[in-house]
């Protein structure tokens, strides 16, 4: 596993970007050593079996249409004889999936075991989110190499959180295979874990709401205080009620950030008040 760092990750995507604007369908075409190779570059795995990289990125559109293009070809496609459809990285995903989760639930238990176990499922949900995958894949750069049919392309396939997310599950599958458990799992804790952010992505009020839930004190209250500033840089002042205490108040740029954060507030308040 040969580990790259940010700044040549950097520079790596921005030159295949301007390659791949080139390109009339505007992806990279894999079908040239060099491609793979400097896909490999940025994932920071070096592939003895190439062919599972490429079945990774590929998506299914891609897929049936080649198998039909090869039926019309050899004339199979006479309505009586069945077509073997490829369904390209959708077994890679399944795989990828469970590589995934398991990963990821084996890094919080050993970092973040003391924590309820409440906030250790919604940080292994928000991890493995198709949300944070796609960002994931995207800061990455995986989106110029995907490889997909032509339908899917027209419609913007290639920027699509489902697609990017599903594709980086497939990757991390190639790497299991290819590379073995270590090795999937210093990518995904490259890749996907260490470049979260815990706190940002950790839902507060749903844990304010469940800790109020399990100790009966019903359902918080947010509430905003103030709005300062020009409408382009608006500051939001908000505060959160439990029946007529205020538990916390916070101030940020936007409405949920400062509802985010009076959540962990009150919840911080909460637990050390051993209410």
């Amino acid at each position: 596993m040969r580990a790259v760092g940010p700044e040549a990750n950097r520079r790596t995507m921005q030159r295949r970007m301007r390659q791949a604007s080139e390109n009339s369908d505007g992806k990279i075409p894999l079908s040239e050593a060099s491609q793979l190779e400097a896909l490999q570059q940025l994932l920071g795995h070096t592939f003895a079996d190439a062919r599972l990289l490429e079945s990774a990125v590929t998506h299914s559109s891609l897929a049936y249409e080649r198998a039909q293009e090869q039926a019309a070809a050899t004339g199979t496609a006479n309505g009586m004889t069945p077509v073997k459809v490829d369904r390209g990285n959708e077994q890679l995903e399944f795989l990828g999936d469970a590589v995934l989760g398991m990963v990821v639930a084996e890094w919080l238990y050993r970092r973040l075991g003391k924590d309820d176990e409440g906030r250790l499922t919604r940080l292994r949900a928000a991890l493995v989110s198709r949300r944070n995958l796609s960002r994931v894949a995207a800061r990455i750069g995986l989106s110029p190499f995907l490889r997909l049919g032509r339908g899917e392309e027209r419609s913007g396939g290639r920027h699509k959180a489902a697609v990017l997310a599903d594709a980086l599950e497939a990757v991390i599958a190639a790497v299991y295979l290819d590379g073995g458990l270590q090795t999937a799992t210093q990518f995904v804790e490259r890749a996907v874990i260490d470049g979260a952010k815990l706190a940002e992505i950790e839902d507060w009020k749903s844990a304010l709401q469940e800790w109020l839930q399990s100790h009966h004190k019903g359902r918080a209250i947010y509430a905003p205080v103030a709005e300062a500033g020009p409408d382009h840089e608006k500051i939001f002042t908000v505060e959160v009620r439990l029946g007529g205490e205020v538990l916390s108040q916070s101030t940020a740029r936007n409405k949920k950030d400062a509802e985010q954060e009076c959540a962990r507030l009150a919840l911080e308040k909460l637990r050390g008040a051993g209410k």
